[in-house]
């Protein structure tokens, strides 16, 4: 989505900001982004290029003494610990106990709002149990916890990419009044609609790789290998590598393929710039990093779309509520 210009106001910290796309969308819904952090240099490149300046590069454990007074702390907090992808360690992973984390930084700064994110999966994580933790030290702290699975393709953008949204609110400044996150809308475009015109040949792939690239598989993970499709698979942060048909998008393209080398075939992966219209990101944005790295930021990012629109609802409910004090 472009960005929409208002007026600012509650102050908002963001944690695992990545490129932003959290912060953009609640940007976009007049919010104001006062400090935001990520610990990849690369993220934070993109994220002064395109968001702003508050951004500070470092990990976040050594700048819990730094974080400023705040009404609301936004984050996707790492997702790989919960992740079908990945090792699926949870807590036991480094990384999956940076929610505890901010759960300090919530207590210390008496946080009057929580909106958090992370994979579908995290709900199934251990039986289960992971999803119940959170859910149960947020309540301990005081928290009225409402959450729901957001899919990227019911909010404009043909993508199917589902992600578990938290909003939570500190008892001591709202009634506990049930918060209704954003209905599903009616999807008007496939991927194609959003495929670039011109596209540079080192996107196609070569006729040698293809049938790796359209392969089943091996005998234990046998999956029909899909291109073309109309709502795009979940983009993710190692499609730069170049997966399977059966996980990674790719598309036939004839108009791009006339005086391409006789080497490459006429299917082709998504572009960098690609990757950002699937993932809400505005038409003014620069590339300011390789290939590599922009594949790997769009596939971590938040979608903009998604987070307007659960951060309009929350305006809309602050608002009814009597604004934040």
């Amino acid at each position: 989505m472009e960005r929409i210009k208002t007026e600012k106001k509650y102050k908002v910290v963001s944690l695992f900001a990545g490129i932003g796309g959290f912060d953009i969308g609640f940007q976009n819904a007049g919010f104001d982004i006062i400090w935001a952090n990520d610990f990849d240099k690369y993220a934070c490149e993109t994220y002064k290029a395109n968001v702003g300046d508050n951004i500070v590069c470092d990990d976040i454990r050594n700048q819990l003494d730094n974080i400023p007074d705040h009404d609301i702390l936004i984050g996707g907090f790492p997702c790989q610990p919960f992740s079908t992808l990945g090792k699926l360690k949870g807590f036991e992973d480094d990384r999956g106990t940076m929610f505890f984390y901010i759960k300090q930084i919530a207590e210390k700064h008496d946080t009057k709002i929580l909106v958090l994110e992370n994979v579908k999966n995290i709900m199934h994580h251990n039986n289960g149990k992971t999803f119940k933790r959170i859910i149960t030290e947020l309540q301990e702290m005081g928290y009225y916890c409402n959450y729901d699975i957001m899919n990227t393709a019911n909010f404009g953008i043909p993508q199917r990419r589902n992600r578990m949204y938290i909003v939570a609110f500190n008892k001591k400044y709202f009634p506990k009044t049930p918060f209704a996150f954003p209905k599903a809308q009616e999807l008007k475009i496939t991927t194609q609609d959003l495929l670039d015109e011109k596209v540079d040949e080192k996107y196609f792939i070569s006729k040698k790789m293809l049938p790796t690239i359209m392969g089943e598989g091996t005998k234990g993970y046998i999956v029909k290998p899909t291109i073309d499709m109309p709502i795009s698979k979940t983009l993710t942060a190692t499609m730069h590598k170049m997966h399977r048909a059966s996980q990674d998008n790719y598309f036939t393209d004839n108009i791009n393929y006339i005086g391409i080398s006789e080497s490459k075939s006429n299917i082709r992966k998504l572009t960098p710039n690609e990757c950002r219209k699937l993932q809400g990101f505005p038409s003014d944005w620069k590339q300011v990093v390789s290939d590599t790295q922009a594949y790997k930021q769009f596939g971590n990012a938040v979608t903009v779309d998604v987070s307007y629109n659960v951060a309009k609802n929350l305006m809309n409910y602050i608002e009814e509520n009597g604004g934040l004090k």
